[in-house]
């Protein structure tokens, strides 16, 4: 039976509000996060001050708090919260180089995902149907070469992690393709700020405060843009066998 246009018309309020849900959802957790204070403990003094408790809370759970920790910077991509550095480097404070580097990739990877999906639906659909061709353009030509353009923009460290989030959701990226170059584009910039945390220990006994500022180095910078530029080479060869076609 073909629904009556009346009908359909009453169910788009239900259709908009279900979209809506989710953005509410997040809106709400990022502003408590700040209401309750709760930004007070994604820092480093807070790190130091608990940094006892919390490796003897690893040693007597060694599974549950990976598991634990995971959630939590889950939580925080997903609601775009600050702290995805400090996250970082506790990971590898607490777990290790190595595996500090892994469970920040699947965790993060998680939360980018939510944030994706969310976005694709209240954002990317509407601003789609709604847009003119120049966004069709622009959308073609982004999922093209989707891939190489998502390792640039989750490499370069310019680009803010929540901003990645949302463009490719708002172009039509697959979630495949997002959820690939999500995890293989965080893999070396969560490797760097893992290891750093491995030395924090020796800085906190020194007495000497810390400040994620200085991480990201002229050599660090110049190795991760010159990730991204071999990951535009794709790009370049389907530009130029276009052209000789």
């Amino acid at each position: 039976m073909t629904p009556t246009p009346s009908a359909d018309r009453a169910k788009r309020p239900m259709r908009s509000a279900r979209r809506w849900l989710p953005v509410a959802v997040l809106a709400a957790g990022f502003a408590a996060f700040f209401a309750f204070g709760l930004d007070q403990y994604l820092s480093f003094e807070a790190l130091r001050a608990h940094r006892v408790a919390l490796h003897d809370f690893i040693a007597a759970y060694p599974v549950s708090a990976p598991l634990l920790f995971m959630a939590v910077y889950a939580v925080a991509v997903a609601f775009s919260l600050p702290g995805g550095a400090v996250l970082s480097i506790t990971a590898g404070f607490l777990f290790g180089t190595l595996a500090g580097t892994a469970y920040v990739v699947a965790s993060a990877t998680v939360g980018a995902v939510v944030i994706f999906l969310v976005a694709r639906t209240a954002f990317g659909e509407p601003l789609r149907a709604k847009a003119g061709p120049w966004l069709r353009k622009l959308e073609d030509g982004f999922r093209r070469n989707a891939l190489s353009y998502l390792l640039v923009l989750r490499l370069m460290p310019v680009f803010p992690f929540f901003v990645v989030n949302l463009v490719p959701a708002m172009l039509g990226v697959s979630l495949r393709t997002y959820t690939i170059g999500t995890v293989v584009g965080i893999i070396p910039g969560s490797f760097v700020f893992a290891s750093v945390g491995t030395g924090l220990g020796s800085i906190f006994d020194a007495g000497h405060g810390f400040t994620p500022t200085g991480i990201l180095t002229p050599e660090i910078i110049a190795a991760l843009t010159g990730l991204s530029l071999l990951s535009l080479l794709p790009v370049a060869y389907k530009a130029v066998k276009a052209r000789r076609a």
